[in-house]
């Protein structure tokens, strides 16, 4: 229905695009927007999936355009900020598609900053060693263009974690379920190695680490299954999820090596629960059956549901074998508990809906016994 508020912002449109003197203004106020998104707890990744769900492919481009003109006047904000200002989609400058004409591209900027302004206050996800986001450009006086890279908080890139998304992307590859499977328990003994080692290391630091948090998109369809799944892999790798239906992502909280190792299991078992999903799915169409909405969202219930059994067993195991870590674990769970408590103070369950079909249940409980994860070797 075209409202007062479209009508308001046709007139807009149609005055902006008859004065191009205004452009140089309005480029200015985007940036600002984008700042005051900064302020509100945003994050560029953030700001990229909630654009790319509510509006087009254009409003996408020139998000990123304002974020990568702001982050000159930012100061720095930690490597996994770097980083997803590197992951940015290219920019309108630089897409023919957008060279339309100027009421055109006036309607889609003014879309863009309606958004922008709109979007309500988030859970702020300072990174160790960075000072709170803060304004807009000039309002900075330490800041210098690119201060990315070199800030005191960032790591190298770590050779576990690379040899971790070697096998995964691996296990998503191969069409044999045997080899994924061999591959992911690989990679979620590594995970568990890896996780132990840095906790030690940290136990023994003058000044250990403190827990972070990062969000995760949890896209559409089936939400509510991928966010029981990305609960599940949170909680076996010592760290703890939050998810926001409304606005399409997780909050995951815990420990630097603990969060990229929940980014990358998650990814991977969405891959391979797709893709098991899809060969069940033949399956049932040849045998005459056609693919409903029902099987697949039970399916992934299941799959979530298993996957997330066998994950708590096998991060049982190492700790069972060598009940010496049980302080170190404990202390940094309680650490955690404790930073996600100040950050969501209220929370509520939410039930999972429209799991219904058997089949789609027992094909996916198959599938990640498929993707099972095993046990994992103590450390040495």
């Amino acid at each position: 229905m075209y409202d007062t508020d479209d009508a308001a912002l046709d007139t807009a449109a149609s005055l902006l695009a008859a004065d191009p003197a205004a452009d140089a203004e309005l480029a200015r106020r985007g940036e600002e927007f984008v700042a005051g998104a900064w302020r509100r707890g945003w994050q560029p990744a953030d700001v990229v999936r909630v654009v790319r769900r509510e509006l087009g492919d254009p409003h996408l481009r020139l998000a990123a355009d304002l974020i990568r003109a702001q982050a000159a006047y930012d100061r720095p904000r930690g490597p996994r900020w770097a980083a997803q200002l590197d992951g940015l989609p290219a920019g309108p400058a630089t897409h023919p598609a957008d060279r339309g004409d100027r009421f055109s591209r006036a309607t889609t900027v003014l879309e863009l900053y309606r958004l922008l302004l709109r979007l309500p206050h988030l859970e702020p996800l300072d990174e160790p060693g960075t000072r709170s986001p803060g304004g807009h450009p000039g309002e900075h006086p330490g800041a210098h263009p690119g201060g990315h890279e070199g800030h005191p908080g960032a790591r190298p890139a770590s050779r576990a974690l690379a040899r971790i998304r070697a096998l995964l992307a691996k296990a998503e590859a191969t069409g044999y379920p045997e080899e994924a499977e061999a591959l992911s328990a690989k990679a979620q003994e590594l995970m568990a190695r890896h996780s132990i080692d840095e906790a030690l290391l940290a136990a023994r630091a003058p000044a250990p680490d403190t827990p972070g948090a990062c969000r995760i998109g949890v896209e559409p369809p089936y939400e509510q299954a991928k966010a029981v799944l990305l609960d599940a892999v949170a909680a076996a790798n010592h760290c703890r999820a939050v998810w926001n239906e409304a606005l399409g992502f997780s909050t995951v909280v815990g420990f630097e090596t603990d969060l990229a190792a929940v980014e990358l299991l998650h990814t991977s078992l969405l891959v391979q629960a797709e893709t098991a999903m899809t060969r069940a799915e033949a399956a049932q169409r040849a045998g005459g059956r056609k693919r409903t909405k029902t099987f697949r969202q039970s399916f992934l219930a299941a799959y979530a549901h298993r996957v997330g059994t066998r994950l708590r067993e096998a991060a049982e195991a190492p700790v069972s074998e060598d009940e010496s870590l049980l302080p170190v674990l404990a202390s940094r769970e309680v650490a955690v508990t404790g930073r996600l408590e100040r950050m969501f103070p209220e929370t509520t369950t939410t039930r999972l809906r429209g799991v219904s079909d058997e089949a789609g249940w027992t094909e996916g409980v198959r599938a990640a016994d498929r993707a099972r994860v095993g046990r994992r070797r103590p450390l040495p």
